[in-house]
């Protein structure tokens, strides 16, 4: 039972392609720890989001199931957590329409992910959903009095953009909306890619440069002995210095457990062969682990849409008793 007291913690992952390490060393493996009966928990799928990458309706609905399996997988307990599919809960686009109008196109061009984008394909070819999806993202959060947004390094600018329309609304209307704040992992917070260190690790990138959590012992352990390194075979951890040694420290460390210093240790005089053979081994055994169990949610596709159907009505009471709030301050009948 829920109680203004609570701190609610709340989080979520596009199903926009296979789960990547990533994926689970970022955010998926931390957030069953916020789960105690001091916080509600939240955790959906933003199925709604996914629309701005082009899939077909097979996929995206595959995805979505996929995605509340691994959530599982995790430990995220629906006994809990509230898990829900952001499509069966209109209130969010709904929202997201209203705090369009709180927000100016000049904040939403200077959001790195647009840019990032529109300088590789340019601006004119980027779809409007793309656009402004960081409203759709502060109207997830807004809807439940989120406190803390578990996100990558990457997702921080949307969470504060989040925080810079609330405030902007609680002005006009009063206090309304709770200001979240985000929350990232000590490490392992932006996995970055196996062939490219400078970029975040992407399942739209070449198949080398991310490890799936679905895929076979033999080819993670193959795509770690190719993962690139840096000039010298010290393995130390420094990322301005040594980005990609440092990059899969972060990885061994999410997997093992071990600090960054006990690695450092561990394979002091050791050389990066070793290393990258050893960081494969480990990465592929923890893997058949995970997908074991997530074999065993998946193929029980009536249980996924049971507890999704659960969780998403539980979802709908709170953001309607929001959206109403909202709707009857500035006047909308």
């Amino acid at each position: 039972m829920y109680n203004t007291l609570m701190k609610t913690v709340f989080s979520g992952l596009k199903p926009t392609g296979e789960m990547t390490i990533g994926n689970y060393l970022g955010a998926i493996k931390h957030w069953p720890l916020s789960q105690s009966k001091d916080n509600r928990t939240i955790f959906f799928v933003p199925n709604s989001h996914a629309l701005t990458v082009r899939q077909s309706p097979e996929d995206i609905k595959t995805r979505t199931l996929d995605l509340v399996a691994w959530l599982l997988t995790a430990g995220i307990e629906p006994s809990k957590s509230i898990i829900l599919v952001q499509s069966m809960v209109p209130a969010h686009a709904e929202l997201f329409w209203i705090l369009d109008n709180y927000v100016t196109m000049g904040e939403l061009s200077r959001m790195t992910q647009f840019k990032d984008k529109s300088q590789k394909l340019g601006p004119e070819g980027q779809l409007v959903g793309l656009f402004n999806y960081p409203v759709l993202m502060a109207a997830d959060i807004l809807l439940y009095d989120s406190n803390e947004v578990p996100v990558g390094e990457d997702q921080v600018q949307h969470v504060e953009l989040t925080r810079d329309i609330a405030n902007r609304f609680n002005k006009l209307y009063g206090e309304t909306f709770v200001l979240p704040k985000a929350t990232i992992p000590n490490y392992g917070g932006r996995v970055m890619s196996l062939d490219n260190p400078s970029v975040k690790m992407s399942k739209s990138d070449h198949p080398d440069s991310y490890v799936a959590l679905g895929e076979s012992a033999e080819s993670v352990v193959n795509k770690f002995k190719r993962a690139v390194t840096d000039s010298d075979t010290q393995i130390r951890y420094n990322k301005s210095e040594k980005p990609a040694i440092s990059n899969l420290m972060e990885i061994y460390a999410g997997f093992s457990g071990m600090s960054l210093e006990e690695i450092e240790n561990k394979y002091e005089g050791i050389g990066y062969g070793e290393f990258k053979n050893d960081l494969g081994e480990l990465t592929a055994e923890k893997l058949s682990s995970l997908q074991k169990d997530f074999e065993k949610y998946r193929s029980n596709e009536i249980g996924l849409m049971s507890i999704i159907e659960e969780g998403s009505q539980k979802a709908s009471a709170i953001a309607n008793k929001k959206l109403s709030e909202v709707k009857n301050k500035i006047g909308l009948l």
